[in-house]
Order: C-alpha cells, then structure tokens, then sequence
C-alpha cells in the first residue's frame, strides 16, 4: 500500500468514499443529512487537489483507492485571545468499507500526523459526529483526546 498526495486520476476512488461516509452520517443522523449524495462535487475536489492549502492523500493498492484523509492548515494570526499556532485540521478521512480493520486508517492517520509534524504544525485537529461511535473508538486508539465538546438542543 502507498499513501500519498491525491491526484486527479483518483477522483473515482474518491468519490466512492465520498458516498460511503456520508451514508454513515445519513444513517446517524437523517436530520441533518440527506443520503445518495457526497461532501463535494467532482469540480469542488479537482480544485480541492490543487489547494495547497487543503491537501489531500490517498492509501492507493494497485491503482484502487482504499482511503482517503482531506486537510486544511488553519492558523488564527494576531488574535488577542488565540495564540498563533498553526493547525493541521483533518476535514474528512474514510477508508472502504471492504478494506476496514486492515490498518489503512491507522497508516492514513499516522502519515497525516507526521505531514503536520513536518510543515510545522502545533497540533492536529478533527470532529467526530457522536452518531459514529466507531470513528470515535478509532481516533481515540490514535491517541487523540478531546479537545472541546459540540453540543446542541432540538428545538
């Protein structure tokens, strides 16, 4: 398996996962959701992929795209509550639901973790939907902890 930086000829793959990730998050929460669609459409990731600011990897096994992990750096400048740090935000990351257990989302988390690392970043940063407690599970086995707390009240 490689991971590396998406490239155009991914965009299939991609938007594979695109489907299935929402499709958790449509079945959590059919409120909020709306099923059959994904995140992004296919102009949206092609300018996504030429973002240097919003990188973009792939797990990749013979020409398939097993999962993905979508970025954004973020860094609040000149604040006068926030300090300057640089953050590596982890927008979006799935793995196929055919390849899950097999150590792609560990290897795509730790690949995205010394990505940070390298371009400097204080900390690495995700949510989680509390409707995904499997993705919860999952993040905290990487060693992540929260670091604030998203509450909401139906009205």
């Amino acid at each position: 398996m490689e991971i590396r930086r998406a490239r155009t000829e991914d965009l299939q793959g991609i938007n594979s996962l695109l489907y299935q990730v929402l499709e958790v998050h449509h079945k959590g929460r059919p409120d909020l959701f709306y099923g059959g669609v994904k995140k992004y459409t296919d102009p949206e990731i092609l300018e996504i992929l030429k973002d240097p600011v919003r990188p973009v990897f792939v797990a990749v096994e013979e020409g398939t795209v097993l999962g993905y992990a979508f970025c954004v750096f973020q860094q609040e400048k000149n604040s006068h509550v926030l300090t300057d740090v640089k953050t590596l935000y982890l927008d979006d990351l799935c793995v196929d639901e055919c390849t899950r257990g097999k150590g792609v989302g560990k290897a795509l988390f730790a690949y995205v973790k010394a990505f940070a690392k390298e371009e400097g970043c204080y900390n690495l940063t995700l949510n989680v939907w509390a409707c995904n407690p499997s993705a919860m599970a999952f993040y905290e086995k990487c060693g992540l902890v929260p670091q604030k707390v998203y509450l909401e009240t139906l009205l």
